[in-house]
């Protein structure tokens, strides 16, 4: 074989391999990226925190547990803090939620409602928290809360619109109402009333899970 022969041939053989090592990469550059554990934060007050509870009862944790048991690869950091406002919230956002972060689940909101603060001072503050981790490139997933029947009807309405309009605004996964299957049953609550016992973070859990799947394929989707 002649030497313009064999250069033709071993560019060809070159050009091949290039081909080759080029289709495996686009086929497994998206399976690496789907298979990456993500890691969210859930940043809330003493309904994240697990406030009365084990640190293994925690919503974080189970709410973990539950989504690696349907298969997802996916860590959840506790950013709770009991007591905690939305105010309380937007001040400490930048060091609860760490550069890295894939999303977060933003639970706050009952304590101002407890204290009967203006919902325009919550919603101010929640749509600075959301803001403030848009401009970070971390989506949210909005875990909303009801004002408590004995606040009125008036507070009442103005409270419970805050989480369908900052979710319309921003484009965010809703979860309506956090307690939702717990609020008002005592079997299903510490003694105070306020807080889940470790059957009520479970039934937490069992209802936002849905929602948090969808959250997750959204983060796929943008990873």
């Amino acid at each position: 074989m002649g030497r313009a022969s064999m250069f033709r041939h071993d560019g060809r053989r070159a050009a091949l391999a290039f081909l080759i090592v080029s289709v495996l990469m686009t086929l497994v550059t998206p399976l690496r990226a789907q298979d990456r554990a993500l890691t969210l934060v859930a940043l809330g007050d003493s309904l994240t925190a697990g406030y009365g509870l084990p640190a293994d009862a925690a919503f974080p944790v189970q709410l973990e547990a539950a989504l690696k048991a349907k298969g997802h690869a996916v860590t959840v950091a506790n950013a709770g803090v009991s007591g905690d406002t939305a105010t309380g919230g937007l001040d400490r956002v930048a060091w609860s939620v760490p550069d890295g972060t894939d999303g977060v689940i933003l639970e706050l909101g009952a304590n101002d409602m407890l204290r009967g603060t203006d919902p325009a001072v919550t919603e101010k503050a929640l749509d600075g928290i959301i803001a403030t981790l848009k401009a970070r490139g971390i989506p949210v997933l909005l875990a909303g809360m009801r004002a408590a029947p004995n606040l009125g009807p008036d507070y009442g309405r103005r409270f419970d619109a805050i989480y369908p309009r900052l979710a319309e605004r921003y484009g965010l996964v809703l979860y309506p109402f956090f307690l939702d299957g717990i609020a008002g049953d005592r079997s299903l609550n510490l003694p105070d009333g306020l807080h889940p016992t470790r059957a009520g973070v479970a039934r937490v859990v069992a209802g936002i899970l849905p929602s948090v799947e969808t959250f997750l394929t959204r983060l796929r989707k943008g990873s």
